[in-house]
């Protein structure tokens, strides 16, 4: 009897590390046929415009890039910088690169297997000839750090550049005007798509609700707004909303959707922001000031890289801080209302007291069996010892193997500053390097991070 318990153990612990074995070897072999078919595409000739982005504009701006190019009669192929490997670089003699930059230098999710893959390599590319689109935000110390650094290793590896780098400040007009007049000089036209983002519609404040009164943190805003003049247009969850604040317009700033078209209005949590100096921020000082019925200039953006999309009917790993909860709402919501249940929602702030964000609304997904789990980091309750939203993770790695040998994603959402970067590190932890970059390449770990 005990030989048989010890030999049931035995199988079933394989059977855990099969398991967890394929998850793992899934993904590599899916990035790999990509990889592949952007070799063979490169084999067949033309430009290729690869991008990276984190929120969106990379991509739009390599779409647009491509649309000009066509219109030349030029063959281009558009792709992924993740789904470029050596052997399309070396089979490319025109390349443009649109990338972003993801915090302090870094490079965003798209384009970190790139990055871990082939920018930590010699790599001979006589032949080839680039130029870089590198976008970014002077508030950071290492603006366009990405961009810079793919520029000086394509130098370095020999590739000649057909003009020079171009940054783009917190997409600056000028700067985008400078790289189309360059690829209208190599395409031979000026004749071009209209590259301007939609137009700012008049959108009204409707709601306003402090969500967290009484919390140590400042305070954070329910915002509900609603076309002024329109129909409600559509969008996902994950998407964004950009809204251009009257006292800075050339500036907008973008906000995770916390909700979906069905709720018949766009949704936002927004944190109000203090200066060092005592004033606030010139959109959250906005919005948390103006009377209801404002008129708030706003647009809907596409975020890819955060939509569920292929992810949509997979089991879902929700985690982020603070105003973060917006972004994992709104994918929430998309799960009820297609009555999904897997969902395991992983959470921190400060006090269980104030900021418990929509906790009654949370407590009746968790009652009707569409939020499967729920587990919560409080930093500042008295009396218990302080962890964060990382911390959790350890604590549950076996849960989170089982949920991703069932083919779970993740998706992150929160602040850039500690948050991100612990989780990311307490992920690789529990799931080791080659996994978690496996499951960003394809597709199943997601961050939207600010």
């Amino acid at each position: 009897m005990i030989l048989t318990n010890d030999t049931t153990r035995l199988a079933l612990t394989a059977a855990c590390f099969a398991g967890y074995g394929l998850v793992c070897l899934l993904p590599y072999l899916r990035q790999r046929r990509k990889r592949a078919a952007a070799r063979a595409e490169a084999e067949r000739g033309g430009w290729l415009v690869a991008y990276a982005s984190q929120t969106g504009n990379a991509e739009e701006l390599a779409q647009q890039t491509a649309a000009a190019l066509r219109l030349a009669g030029i063959a281009v192929r558009t792709i992924e910088l993740s789904a470029v490997d050596a052997a399309a670089l070396l089979g490319a003699e025109r390349a443009l690169f649109i990338v972003s930059t993801y915090g302090e230098g870094d490079a965003p999710d798209a384009g970190a297997g790139f990055a871990s893959r082939l920018m930590t390599r010699e790599l001979a590319l006589p032949n080839l000839h680039y130029a870089v689109l590198a976008l970014g935000d002077s508030s950071y110390s290492h603006f366009c750090g990405f961009g810079r650094a793919l520029d000086g290793w394509l130098a370095a590896q020999g590739a000649q550049p057909l003009f020079g780098r171009i940054e783009v400040d917190r997409s600056s007009a000028v700067s985008i005007s400078h790289w189309r007049q360059q690829l209208s000089h190599l395409a031979g036209t000026s004749d071009a798509p209209d590259w301007g983002a939609p137009a700012f519609a008049g959108w009204r404040l409707a709601a306003r609700r402090i969500v967290n009164p009484g919390s140590a943190g400042a305070p954070l805003a329910h915002l509900e707004l609603e076309p002024a003049d329109a129909a409600l247009p559509d969008w996902q969850s994950g998407d964004l909303a950009q809204l251009a604040p009257p006292s800075d317009p050339e500036h907008a700033r973008d906000y995770s959707i916390a909700s979906i078209p069905a709720d018949g209005r766009v949704h936002l949590l927004v944190r109000l922001h203090t200066h060092a100096d005592g004033s606030h921020g010139a959109a959250s000082g906005w919005l948390h000031q103006a009377a209801l019925g404002t008129i708030v200039p706003l647009r809907l953006r596409q975020h890819r890289r955060f939509r569920l999309e292929e992810n949509a009917a997979r089991p879902l790993v929700l985690i982020g801080n603070g105003s973060g909860m917006a972004g994992l709402r709104g994918h929430l919501k998309a799960r009820v209302r297609a009555g999904l249940g897997r969902n395991w929602l992983l959470f921190g702030e400060r006090n269980a007291a104030h900021d418990a964000h929509y906790g009654d609304e949370l407590q009746s997904w968790r009652n009707a069996g569409l939020l499967e789990r729920s587990d919560f980091a409080w930093s500042r309750d008295a009396g218990a010892t302080a962890r964060y939203v990382q911390d959790l993770l350890p604590l549950n790695a076996a849960p989170l193997r089982a949920w991703l040998a069932d083919g779970a994603a993740i998706y992150v959402c929160g602040s850039l500053d500690g948050m991100a970067a612990g989780v990311d590190a307490a992920l690789r932890e529990v799931l080791g390097d080659a996994a978690l970059n496996a499951l960003a390449e394809e597709g199943r770990y997601r961050r939207d991070v600010y």
